[in-house]
């Protein structure tokens, strides 16, 4: 399960054990910087993927290959389901673009930039939960 959602249902259910504690605004602004960084995840590795010359094809590859990479990643404790998306980003791209005929340095020119552009979301998405956990816990403490 991704970190920042796990920061939003921590918010949900610390609201919902300590009542007066966090506000039901704090919870919804948690849920929704929760979305954004979703939103961010996918589009960022998918617009890469098509920056660095790749198909509608291998954009949708890197999507999907990340997301089995990281589900894939999990039994690996800490950093599994980090670099199973890594490494399922540019599987999926390459795979999803070598499917539509391209050659394999072009395949794995796509693959790169799948790969950049997962990093950068993932950097991204540290940063977002980062804000998220020291806004859940300045609202907690006051």
């Amino acid at each position: 399960m991704p970190g920042t959602w796990i920061l939003a249902a921590a918010a949900l259910g610390y609201s919902i054990l300590v009542p007066g504690s966090i506000g039901l605004f704090t919870v919804l602004v948690v849920t929704a910087l929760a979305v954004v960084a979703e939103v961010i995840e996918f589009t960022l590795t998918a617009k890469y993927t098509r920056k660095y010359g790749g198909s509608r094809r291998a954009s949708w590859g890197a999507v999907i290959g990340g997301m089995v990479g990281a589900i894939m990643g999990v039994p690996v404790p800490i950093v599994g389901s980090v670099v199973g998306a890594f490494v399922g980003a540019f599987v999926g791209a390459f795979v999803f673009e070598m499917s539509r005929g391209s050659g394999g340095g072009t395949s794995t020119r796509v693959a790169t930039g799948a790969l950049i552009g997962r990093v950068l979301a993932a950097a991204m998405k540290v940063g977002i939960g980062v804000g998220m956990a020291a806004w859940i816990l300045f609202a907690a403490m006051v």
